[in-house]
């Protein structure tokens, strides 16, 4: 895909947002009930279930989902919820199931596509019949390895949404990728302010000394400037090779790339939640979930070539020291972020034209909240 880079996306008179969308428990609980049901959220990687009855349990907007691939390879979310008496079914985070899946409160068994196939003494209920109590399923979507999944009632057609990503990185295999690190990291800070965060290198030169280095602010450009999925490149500096702690390569290649790839590093959000950063030879994602106005959860996971490993230059610490560290940076920042904006004489700030994307991240969210 040709990059197309664009400077559309500054409005002048741009500000931040009002100080309650990070401090009210009533503002979280409207994006709790409004927002997050309603969109298409990433629980993972089909990495994670990788054979016919693995699964997973993710906690989605305030729901618990299993994660399930079946023997013929269709991957579902159920609602983990009995259609009995409303137990939750599963309570490991992860495991395999073997044929069927059952419920440890009164044995209710269900076929790995939830479908109803055993319940116990209930051939003695007038009018009973299996296929009314199927699993509650929700939708779920397939890009590039990643799995998304959607609560709402009316959650919209997946590859319509996924649409302007659809085959951005298919140069980068990443439907391939092994996954070789997972950090979650507990932070002080509204879920907003890290996604903000993420999205603008104007800070990077007073909060992040190892990535001002390897990646000047000043570089790059953005292509995706409005919408559910904003971001674009930066430069990586010669004569650093990757964004890692030496500024050597950490692993072989993720696909055929460039010789412009092999000098850039790509940062998407994808709205509401999701952050992607893709380098030449690994990848990132996050997650963030809120926990509280000012505590949020963030998932941090890297990803390489799946023959990296076994490479003989191959060094994925290298990367991960970097990240954990520029993340560490972030996350601090992000807090002192969050006891600003929670005083009594906070207003909304001007954006700067170097922060247009924050800026645009700002219009969907209340776009999507307005909805």
């Amino acid at each position: 895909m040709t990059f197309r880079p664009t400077t559309t996306t500054y409005q002048p008179g741009a500000r931040t947002l009002d100080g309650h969308y990070y401090t009210s428990q009533a503002a979280l609980a409207d994006e709790r009930a409004r927002l997050f049901p309603n969109s298409w959220l990433c629980v993972g990687r089909e990495a994670d279930i990788p054979a016919g009855g693995d699964y997973v349990v993710a906690n989605v907007a305030g729901e618990s989902l299993i994660i399930v691939r079946d023997r013929a390879d269709t991957i579902r979310a159920f609602h983990n919820v009995c259609r009995h008496r409303g137990t939750r079914i599963c309570t490991a985070t992860n495991g395999q199931f073997g044929e069927t899946i059952q419920c440890p409160y009164h044995a209710w068994t269900y076929r790995l596509d939830g479908r109803l196939t055993g319940a116990p003494h209930m051939a003695e209920a007038d009018g009973f019949d299996m296929a009314d109590y199927p699993l509650h399923q929700a939708p779920l979507g397939r890009w590039d390895g990643f799995l998304f999944v959607n609560l709402g009632a009316r959650p919209g057609d997946f590859e319509r949404f996924i649409a302007p990503l659809h085959e951005r990185f298919a140069r980068y295999n990443l439907a391939t990728l092994r996954s070789v690190r997972r950090i979650d990291y507990e932070v002080a800070a509204n879920w907003k302010l890290i996604l903000q965060n993420y999205s603008e290198c104007l800070h990077c030169p007073t909060i992040h000394p190892e990535l001002s280095t390897k990646l000047p602010f000043t570089s790059g450009a953005n292509d995706l400037t409005e919408g559910a999925f904003l971001g674009g490149y930066m430069e990586i500096k010669a004569p650093n090779e990757s964004a890692t702690m030496t500024g050597r390569s950490c692993g072989l290649p993720l696909g055929t790339l460039s010789a412009e790839d092999r000098t850039r590093a790509y940062y998407y959000t994808l709205f509401p939640a999701m952050m992607l950063s893709v380098h030449m030879d690994y990848a990132v994602y996050y997650t963030v979930d809120p926990v509280a106005p000012d505590k949020s959860r963030v998932r941090c996971e890297w990803m390489v070539n799946p023959d990296s490993p076994s490479a003989p230059n191959y060094n994925i610490a290298d990367a991960e020291e970097f990240w954990d560290r520029t993340n560490r940076q972030d996350w601090a920042i992000c807090e002192q972020s969050q006891l600003g904006v929670s005083s009594r004489v906070y207003a909304p700030g001007p954006y700067s034209p170097r922060e247009s994307i924050p800026a645009a991240w700002d219009r969907e969210y209340l776009r999507a909240m307005a909805k």
